[in-house]
């Protein structure tokens, strides 16, 4: 079912360390990806993008010269962004709280953290694809809807990068109820939009 699903979907995976590249490769092979292109850094991979209609973006956190937040945030407001809408998700080893909180407010998609499967991988690939998020632009955001209160599923934890969080917890974070989606969609890729004074939780 994979295979079929994905043979059409286009992936840039952006890695620096040589072998978890190949990993991530390997893995979208097996799950019937169609091309694949991958680049060592993050300003690598902006380049590629100038010359490759990705459909999704694999990347990694810590790169040098340009890491995984700095590519998000290039993708989603760089004036030369070949597609400002591209799914981007963050496969990183990190799961503190305030990492996650970072790669969402940078218009990250989703968030794998390593090591994982490749059922997880397509759980992730799935939801970018099929259930993608509205997106939002505000002041000094633009990227998938990302309200969430994180006292919503923390309970008492408020030291933001104490807790490591479970790959469902995050989930939960990175991404909105329907219902939160749907009454606070104000700019989809479909239709215009603007800045707004709607309150976002961070």
């Amino acid at each position: 079912m994979a295979g079929k699903y994905l043979e059409r979907i286009g992936f840039l995976v952006v890695e620096d360390n040589a072998f978890m590249r190949k990993v991530i490769l390997q893995v979208l092979q097996a799950l019937g990806a169609g091309e694949v292109r991958t680049a060592s850094n993050g300003a690598d991979g902006l380049k590629e993008l100038q010359n490759y209609p990705a459909d999704v973006a694999l990347v990694n956190w810590e790169m040098q010269p340009v890491n995984g937040i700095e590519f998000a945030k290039t993708v989603r407001r760089g004036d030369s962004s070949p597609n400002p809408f591209l799914p981007i998700i963050m496969v990183t080893g990190h799961s503190e709280t305030h990492r996650i909180l970072e790669a969402r407010d940078a218009g990250v998609n989703e968030f794998v953290v390593k090591p994982f499967s490749a059922h997880t991988l397509f759980e992730r690939i799935e939801m970018v694809i099929e259930r993608p998020r509205p997106f939002i632009r505000l002041k000094d955001y633009f990227g998938p809807d990302r309200r969430r209160k994180l006292s919503d599923f923390a309970g008492d934890e408020r030291r933001q990068g104490m807790k490591k969080m479970s790959q469902g917890e995050i989930n939960v974070l990175i991404n909105p109820t329907p219902e939160e989606a749907e009454s606070t969609a104000i700019e989809t890729k479909s239709g215009g939009g603007g800045d707004t004074d709607a309150a976002d939780a961070s």
